[in-house]
């Protein structure tokens, strides 16, 4: 009896000192906005992580699109519940920012830690948006995609044109689309997301400037000015285009896509990211090209800007916290678990490491095109072309999708519609810039 006692005390014991061990491990909350398969994957990636030590147990939690996850970020940290991670989408940049006390530096968070960290490992124009102009990174990139250039191989065909070839040049692809209409394709184009391809990425692909102030790195007194002559004459072509049955709209996201992946249109601009959907959709054979560009322009093509989001280390944590955030961030550094992201979702490998870990294990030439968002990203950067980072960015592409779609719609010119817009978004700098001074 007092044998079983004993055994049953030491038990006890073992189980007790089993589940202290587990609640030692200190739990670091990650705030993101992946959905569906890139929700899995994020999951994936903190399993790995937490299995790949004790000490820290990385927490992901989904809330919502980029909108819902930045609002629920903010409102948290305002009640004292902020999570130590936010996944924020670059257009929140500036915000995130100019927020006193709601972030730590990601470099700071690195170095305070001990932990290796060289900026000079990430893909320039991706570690550049998210750093400062004193040369600090404040935000760890995660989730960088661009813009990039889609065709229907079997489309072009048809139509006669060679389907090793994409257009080079916007003339090029009006070209083609009159080809592909006459041979009795539905659209010959569309697009996502058109004031981030047709207005900021164009800007820093043809190397003008979007807005004053270096495109607001300078500054929050900045201005836009994307109603220049080169950006009237691409909205009007692409107006020309619709009214020719060249170009349908099929809205202010992500929607458009499905216009391309389900036949209906031949050649399509969105973002990189878009690949791994739209290799599980197509029924055809489709390439990836680099967008567009008016070869009249000095200094096109230069570079394209990124999207996606990148991940804010919240302010007011314990020490203990910011350790186990620096320990993950490494971990999401590491070359094979970037060059992994990069090929199960379509974003970019943020480090050098990771695309040459990528191209020499193959990944490329068997998939033809999946390099091409690196390509358009790997050259240095000019002040022209580092981004667009400007306060109240998300209620500036509103005015934006809202002007556009009145040109696409016949109600207004583009030159009207473009001058309206920039108005209309100065106006909403004015205010943040107020706010900002505060």
């Amino acid at each position: 009896m007092s044998v079983s006692r004993t055994a049953l005390k030491l038990a006890v014991l073992a189980a007790l000192t089993g589940a202290g061990s587990a609640q030692a491990a200190v739990e670091i909350q990650w705030w993101h906005a992946m959905q569906g398969a890139l929700n899995d994957k994020v999951n994936e990636i903190a399993n790995k992580f937490n299995a790949s030590q004790s000490d820290y147990k990385v927490v992901p939690v989904n809330k919502g699109n980029y909108d819902e996850t930045m609002a629920a970020g903010i409102a948290a940290f305002r009640a004292g519940g902020a999570p130590a991670i936010l996944q924020v989408f670059e257009v929140g940049t500036a915000t995130m920012m100019s927020a006193k006390g709601a972030i730590k530096p990601v470099s700071t968070v690195m170095k305070d830690a001990g932990e290796t960290f060289d900026q000079k490992a990430y893909i320039p124009a991706v570690a550049g948006y998210y750093t400062s102009s004193k040369g600090e990174m404040l935000s760890f990139p995660f989730n960088s995609s661009t813009t990039v250039f889609y065709y229907n191989k079997d489309a072009f065909k048809k139509a006669g044109l060679d389907p090793e070839k994409a257009p080079k040049t916007w003339p090029e692809v009006m070209q083609y689309s009159a080809k592909l209409k006459a041979s009795g394709t539905n659209c010959a184009y569309t697009t996502d997301w058109q004031g981030w391809v047709h207005l900021e990425s164009f800007s820093a692909w043809h190397n003008t400037l979007y807005a004053t102030k270096n495109n607001g790195f300078g500054g929050t007194d900045t201005r836009l000015i994307f109603n220049s002559p080169l950006h009237v004459k691409h909205v009007t072509n692409l107006q020309d285009m619709v009214k020719k049955g060249y170009f349908s709209y099929g809205g202010r996201k992500a929607e458009s896509q499905a216009k391309f992946y389900n036949g209906e249109c031949a050649m399509f601009t969105g973002s990189s990211a878009s690949l791994a959907n739209i290799r599980k959709n197509a029924k055809f054979a489709f390439a990836v090209a680099q967008l567009p560009y008016y070869p009249d322009v000095q200094g096109a093509p230069q570079n394209t800007i990124i999207g996606g989001a990148s991940l804010w280390v919240m302010g007011g944590k314990k020490p203990d916290e910011y350790k186990g955030v620096a320990k993950f961030f490494n971990f999401l550094s590491r070359p094979e678990i970037q060059s992994d992201w990069h090929q199960a979702t379509g974003y970019l490998p943020v480090t050098m490491a990771a695309y040459e870990m990528t191209r020499k294990s193959g990944y490329y030439d068997k998939n033809p095109g999946a390099d091409v968002s690196v390509q358009q990203m790997v050259v240095k950067t000019t002040d022209k072309s580092r981004g667009v980072r400007l306060g109240n960015m998300v209620q500036i592409r509103t005015v934006v999708d809202e002007e556009l779609e009145a040109v696409w719609a016949g109600k207004k010119e583009p030159k009207a519609a473009l001058d309206s817009a920039v108005a209309r978004g100065n106006d909403l700098l004015e205010r943040f810039q107020k706010t900002a001074r505060e």
